[in-house]
């Protein structure tokens, strides 16, 4: 296995997100990087495999960079199970990451199958990534939504406390837990 495989997977990830035509090109910046780190702190406090842990922290939102939001969690298993067969990953790797990105997204119930730590380490630091950067919130929900400011800051909050009722680990709440508290407090 190529030692770089982490590195090479990363720079995808950022050429994608520079094309001209990709979807929310600041997600790299302002999402990919600070997810990134949340899963791997994650990883390694909770012993889990660090390696498949960044691989599908870099690879969770791809299939939103290259075809868009709606079903991104689906589009980004393919583009990841694609991209990671070109760079001969182990076969039964790339299925647990192709679980973790399925099962990312809180809001997809139906696919919250995490029955292995690391399928819940991209899903918990997915949705802690969210309290880094309010503004990053506002900037989606303004600009990609469209929503008014008021409706930015509804929809805000409660995606906010949707995300921190889903969390399951102990550890995630210690990391998150007073930036919870003083996100709900600035929101009102």
């Amino acid at each position: 296995m190529e030692k770089n495989i982490v590195e090479m997977v990363r720079k995808f990830v950022e050429e994608e997100c520079k094309k001209p035509n990709a979807n929310y090109p600041e997600a790299y910046k302002y999402h990919f990087i600070s997810m990134h780190s949340i899963a791997k702190k994650l990883a390694e406090e909770l012993n889990a495999d660090i390696e498949l842990v960044e691989i599908a922290a870099w690879l969770h939102d791809i299939g939103s960079i290259i075809s868009g939001r709606e079903n991104h969690h689906i589009t980004g298993a393919k583009i990841a199970e694609e991209k990671l067969n070109e760079l001969n990953y182990p076969q039964e790797k790339i299925e647990k990451i192709k679980i973790c990105i399925l099962n990312h997204r809180g809001s997809q119930e139906e696919n919250n199958q995490r029955e292995f730590i690391e399928a819940k380490i991209i899903a918990e630091a997915d949705s802690l990534d969210a309290f880094n950067n309010i503004s990053k919130q506002f900037l989606t929900t303004l600009v990609y939504e469209k929503k008014s400011l008021e409706e930015a800051r509804n929809s805000i909050k409660n995606k906010l406390q949707n995300k921190w009722n889903q969390i399951e680990l102990e550890e995630s709440r210690k990391l998150i837990k007073l930036k919870y508290e003083a996100a709900m407090l600035l929101l009102g």
